[in-house]
């Protein structure tokens, strides 16, 4: 396990270059934007405007701030997505158009390659203790909002809002956490 602090994610602009993405996590590590096998990030979206395709790759959104966005998923009808709803999966090769609802968004984006990787990914309100079931799977926990310690395994440790907790070998197991937050858990498998 490995802690991933909110001060250390990499910054770099948005592959269509009209925004700003913070990178939570990539594999395989110095993969470039054209090339990740997987990938987790936020961003904030200021405009109306389309998505940046990814060839290849399978996209999951979800909201962690702001009044929502309308996403125009090319073949589908469009998706009001807001802090409340459940996060949306999409091809990201394919047209994505966002219009905003009432103002800046930022959004969290788990990404996979569709050759051999699969993803979920599933809001957690965590109001004291919990424990969290953990696939098979590379798995990654956002501290959104507040606090949670964790333990696995005679691991311990804390997150703080913004903080992520990298499980790169979840092999079945769970992940006990203590606290008031609001969590996201990105479950990355092979296969």
């Amino acid at each position: 396990m490995r802690i991933l602090r909110a001060g250390d994610h990499k910054r770099m602009p948005w592959k269509n270059g009209k925004g700003e993405t913070v990178e939570i996590a990539l594999f395989p590590p110095g993969a470039s934007i054209n090339d990740f096998d997987w990938r987790i990030s936020m961003a904030t979206v200021a405009e109306d405007g389309p998505f940046s395709i990814f060839p290849g790759i399978d996209r999951t959104l979800a909201i962690l701030d702001g009044n929502g966005m309308v996403l125009d998923v090319a073949g589908s009808k469009p998706v009001v997505l807001t802090m409340a709803s459940e996060p949306l999966a999409f091809p990201a090769d394919i047209p994505v158009a966002a219009r905003l609802e009432d103002g800046a968004i930022t959004d969290l984006n788990v990404m996979t390659r569709r050759n051999g990787l699969t993803h979920t990914l599933i809001r957690i309100d965590v109001d004291g203790g919990r424990t969290v079931p953990l696939s098979p799977s590379t798995c990654l926990l956002l501290c959104h909002f507040g606090a949670l310690s964790f333990r696995r395994d005679g691991e311990t440790g804390a997150l703080a809002a913004g903080d992520a907790l990298l499980i790169e070998d979840a092999t079945a197991t769970v992940l006990k956490i203590d606290g008031e937050a609001t969590c996201y858990l990105a479950s990355i498998t092979t296969g």
